[in-house]
């Protein structure tokens, strides 16, 4: 739970004048144990366009959150692809820095048509439900399989009914949800009628539905007559439901969520005073955020929350009787009308004509480090207007029933009262009151690592290698081979944590000991301390289904339009041998990357850095010396030089310093000069070549280009060879098309993605600009943008279409 939330958190509040000691509170004491043990993740992913065609690659960016705040417990994603039969296609691995990564897919062209699903979820998300597993239907076309895709609108549709807060009462006028349900498509436009089921044809109150998803109505019932709904579509299908059946006492919690306050009623009838005091308790992300305590129950009573005191998102209301038992639960969404979203200050030079350049420049903002774009076709639908990264923080992510369209309850034109029905016909599953009061918790089997991990054995003559040091020699590009050595424990083993790579790593190792034989006999044994969870669970049904196709019939245009680009693609492969390259003399960042990767050994990196280049950047103009240079350059960062001898701490932890990846005392950082440098990277947290602490540390790299630490090619030929997998490497997405090939090259430009960047970094010094090329055909262009505030995590989202 953030700070964040914590300070604008609700105070506890008391509903009768009399002093009372309420002596029940283990609903309040196994929730903070709960929520501070057990903290819940959720994922979004934003992709590049909303259907496929075979061989193509399939682009994603991930949020995971927790919460309603980005997720610092987990560093890597894995992300999934299964057919409709529950076999796995293809798994991919990403690294996640502050809850973010990128990734693709490329989709094999001999792939059937058919819905396939992506799965995504993290190793700490496999300690709870898979229900809250992200998981996705994708479609995927493919004209030279038999059959094709439709949509299902012959499916069978049903719906169910809730009351509010779970109660129906005699005399109390209660609200009810009427959630449809389907394997297919579900109707839009729906009507229907209450009644007495003894008289079914004649309304007592009548209804129309807010959207496919739901729909409500208010009734006063009588104890002893029963009540139905009879609802139909706009092809006539009707389904009546029976509603439940009327008590003769109990307590029915009614709630009115507004911009300003929560408002709740309580109304009861012939209650027992046994029961009495009550109290009610208000989650939010499974954090207590309201209290109040009720000592004697009226027929009617009501009280208010201060919506300034909450945070938006599901708010649940739990009332408990004296002996804690659940009376009545009730969710409301905060604030449903006043989104807390921010949004950029954006100008554009747009020009429509075909495969003209255009240009998008968000305005400066400190608070932010950088963006996810991406640029389409209007014409062509985004993922984005299903399910949005707003829908699956606020809504999806916590609930694991089917919600057609959900984006919809967060766009502008949104109705509140329909989500707040949706809200009445779902339960909060993250916990469940019963089951924590009695001190049933998950079982926590799966750490969240640090990164790519893996456990090593060092065995010599048949026996573990106890406390042995063994000299690790990595290959890298340009630079020759980089040195580090590791000391094994008293059976052998170590452990290289926190480690960022693609691919795979080379590298070759050799015993440090005097003994040929025992160097000669040495092996050493990986195994990895990450790994893909089968899915267990059921894949959900489809809106679509699959047909026979007829030979000769014409494909639909938006599949017409993906073979068409593939083609183009594959004519612009053949014409550019590296766009890559070329992206890297364009790209300035790119260039900062590729020194980082010639300087770097895998030891010495993390997702958690941050470099400064002083060999394609105009860094340490003016300055002395390093230390001089570095003073305020990194937040956090505290630089103490005094009587020559130089300190430097993060946090209050001590930093280790490196030379060229060798460590250094403090004394001997001030004696390198500024034009001596060809890189700096400061790395926060633990990572593989530290020799302890966990503080981070002050990487150093000398334009001798790694002389120091370094071994001769020529001793490697003796040493022993292994790889370990890394990351999955991301295809990079071509947004300077033209930049490659003349512009009347292509015969037809027919993408609908224009431009796509997971990590647009922000440029500090003046406005960020990014640069796309049109298609034949887009007069407008719709552009979606994704960020986060870096003080509270507050979104940034714009999602419109400019002309």
């Amino acid at each position: 739970m953030s700070i964040y939330l914590f300070k604008r958190m609700a105070l506890v509040l008391t509903l009768s004048a009399a002093t009372y000691a309420y002596t029940q509170d283990k609903a309040e004491t196994a929730l903070q144990k709960f929520a501070e043990n057990y903290p819940q993740e959720k994922i979004h992913l934003l992709f590049n366009k909303d259907h496929y065609v075979t061989g193509e690659n399939l682009w994603f960016k991930a949020f995971v959150f927790e919460g309603y705040n980005r997720s610092t417990i987990s560093t890597n994603l894995f992300v999934e692809l299964y057919d409709r039969s529950k076999k796995l296609i293809d798994k991919k691995m990403v690294p996640l820095l502050k809850g973010e990564g990128s990734g693709s897919f490329l989709l094999a062209a001999n792939l059937k048509e058919d819905v396939y699903f992506i799965r995504a979820y993290t190793t700490w998300m496999t300690n709870f439900s898979e229900d809250f597993n992200y998981l996705q239907p994708i479609t995927i076309y493919n004209p030279l399989s038999p059959q094709k895709l439709q949509t299902d609108t012959e499916a069978v549709w049903s719906a169910t009914v809730h009351p509010e807060s779970g109660t129906f009462i005699d005399g109390i006028k209660t609200k009810f949800a009427v959630r449809l349900h389907s394997k297919g498509i579900t109707p839009s436009k729906w009507n229907g009628f209450v009644s007495e089921t003894e008289n079914p044809d004649t309304p007592i109150v009548k209804l129309t539905g807010f959207d496919q998803n739901v729909g409500s109505f208010t009734i006063k019932p009588q104890v002893g007559k029963k009540y139905q709904v009879t609802l139909q579509d706009e092809a006539g299908k009707k389904v009546s439901i029976n509603l439940p059946p009327v008590s003769s006492s109990g307590i029915n919690l009614q709630v009115e969520s507004s911009n300003t306050a929560v408002k709740y009623s309580i109304q009861s009838k012939n209650i027992s005073a046994d029961t009495q005091p009550y109290k009610i308790l208000g989650t939010i992300n499974n954090v207590l955020v309201y209290k109040a305590i009720i000592h004697k129950m009226t027929d009617a009573q009501s009280a208010s929350i201060p919506a300034n005191k909450l945070v938006n998102g599901v708010l649940q209301l739990t009332l408990f009787d004296s002996k804690e038992n659940v009376v009545a639960q009730r969710l409301c969404f905060v604030q449903p009308d006043l989104l807390n979203i921010k949004k950029p200050n954006l100008t554009s030079n747009l020009n429509p004509s075909e495969r003209a350049k255009n240009s998008l420049t968000i305005g400066k903002n400190a608070n932010y480090n950088g963006y996810s774009i991406v640029v389409t076709d209007p014409e062509r639908s985004s993922s984005e207007e299903e399910n949005s990264v707003l829908s699956s923080l606020w809504l999806t992510g916590d609930f694991s029933s089917t919600i057609s369209r959900p984006a919809q309850y967060f766009t502008k034109n949104h109705q509140s009262e329909a989500l707040d029905a949706l809200l009445i016909s779902e339960k909060w599953n993250r916990f469940n009151w019963n089951s924590i009061m009695l001190g049933n918790y998950p079982f926590i089997k799966n750490k969240p690592e640090s990164y790519i991990s893996y456990k090593g054995k060092v065995v010599s003559q048949g026996k573990p290698a106890a406390n042995a040091d063994l000299n690790l020699i990595f290959k890298m590009p340009d630079t020759g081979m980089k040195f580090h050595q590791i000391k094994t424990d008293a059976s052998g083993l170590f452990t290289l944590k926190n480690l960022v790579f693609e691919d795979t790593m080379t590298f070759s190792y050799q015993l440090n000991s005097s003994d040929k034989a025992v160097v000669n006999s040495t092996q050493v044994y990986f195994q990895p301390d990450f790994s893909f969870v089968p899915l267990r669970k059921e894949l959900p049904d489809s809106r679509m289904k699959l047909t026979e196709r007829i030979q000769g019939e014409e494909i639909p245009a938006k599949v017409a339009q993906s073979i068409a680009n593939l083609a183009s693609e594959k004519f612009i492969n053949e014409k550019v041998t590296d766009i890559e390259e070329v992206k890297i003399k364009a790209d300035k960042r790119n260039k900062t990357k590729k020194l980082n990767d010639e300087l770097s050994s895998p030891m010495f990196k993390s997702a958690n850095e941050m470099v400064f280049d002083f060999v394609n950047e105009n860094n340490g103009m003016g300055a002395l010396n390093v230390v001089q240079w570095l003073q305020g350059r990194v937040p956090g960062l505290q630089i103490n030089s005094q009587g020559g001898n130089t300190t430097a701490t993060m946090r209050g932890g001590q930093v280790e310093i490196f030379l060229d990846e060798m460590r250094i005392d403090g004394s001997q950082i001030s004696m390198i000069s500024v034009p001596e440098v060809a890189m700096i990277k400061v790395i926060r947290g633990f990572f593989s070549g530290s020799a302890g602490g966990g503080n981070g540390a002050i990487l150093i790299y000398t334009r001798r280009g790694g002389i120091t630490g370094s071994v001769q090619d020529t001793k490697s030929k003796t040493l022993k060879e292994m790889n370990l997998k890394g990351y999955d490497k991301e295809e990079p997405f071509n947004n300077q098309i033209y930049e490659s090939i003349e512009t009347q090259s292509l015969t037809k430009d027919s993408r609908s993605t224009l431009y796509w960047n997971p990590y647009l970094l922000k440029d500090d010094k003046e406005p960020t600009t990014i640069q796309f090329y049109n298609n034949d055909s887009a007069k407008e262009f719709k552009v979606i943008i994704i960020g986060f505030d870096e003080e509270d995590d507050t979104p940034l989202y714009y999602n419109e279409i400019l002309k």
